[in-house]
C-alpha cells in the first residue's frame, strides 16, 4: 500500500515522481542505518562509559581525601602555633646558658636561674616554633604532643622534691649545670 499523502501530492501536481523516489530512498537509507546498529557494540560502549565514570568518581574521592588531609594538617599546625604563642614563657634574656640537643646538634638558650630550675624539674618544656625555641608549661606541651610530637625538643619528667630527714647532704645543693 502506497503512501496516501504522496499520492495526493502527485495528483495535485505539487511534486513530481523524481522527488517522491528520492524521499523514499532517503527514508529507506535511514531505516537501514538504524537497523545496522550492533547491540553488542552499544552495550560495550555503555560498559566503557560506566567504567570511566566509576574511575572518575574514585579519582575525585581520592583527591577530596587528600585535600581534607592537607586541610586537617594545616589546622593542626595552626592550633600548635596558637598554643605556643599564647603560652610561651618569657626567657627574660637570662644570664645562664641552658644547653639542650635538637636533632643531634647542641643548642643553647639563655634563661634565668628560676627558669632553669623549672626546666630541670619538668615544669617547663622547650618547643621549637619555626627556627626559634620557646618555653611552655608542661601541661601545654602535653596538648602539643597529642597533635604532633615533632615540636617538642626537651621535656624533662616532673620531679617532686622529696626531702629525706636522714640525708646528711641535705644542706648541700647539687648544681644543675654540673660539668664532669
Amino acid at each position: 500500500m502506497a503512501n496516501a499523502f504522496q499520492d495526493q501530492l502527485l495528483k495535485a501536481g505539487l511534486v513530481d515522481g523524481k522527488k517522491v523516489k528520492k524521499a523514499k530512498k532517503e527514508n529507506y537509507n535511514q531505516v537501514k542505518k538504524q537497523g545496522k546498529k550492533n547491540p553488542v557494540v552499544e552495550a560495550e560502549s555503555k560498559q566503557l562509559a560506566k567504567k570511566a565514570m566509576a574511575e572518575k568518581v574514585e579519582r575525585d574521592r581520592e583527591l577530596n581525601r587528600q585535600k581534607k588531609e592537607a586541610a586537617d594538617k594545616k589546622a593542626v599546625v595552626a592550633q600548635i602555633r596558637q598554643l605556643i604563642s599564647m603560652n610561651a614563657q618569657s626567657k627574660d634574656d637570662g644570664e645562664l646558658a641552658y644547653n639542650f640537643s635538637d636533632a643531634g646538634v647542641v643548642k643553647k638558650i639563655y634563661v634565668t636561674e628560676q627558669t632553669q630550675r623549672m626546666i630541670v624539674n619538668g615544669r617547663l618544656t622547650i618547643v621549637k616554633l619555626d627556627e626559634s625555641y620557646e618555653l611552655v608549661p608542661t601541661a601545654v606541651a602535653d596538648k602539643i604532643s597529642q597533635r604532633d610530637d615533632s615540636y617538642l625538643i626537651l621535656r624533662n619528667e616532673q620531679q617532686e622534691q622529696i626531702e629525706d630527714e636522714d640525708d646528711p647532704y641535705a644542706d648541700y645543693q647539687i648544681p644543675d649545670d654540673l660539668m664532669w
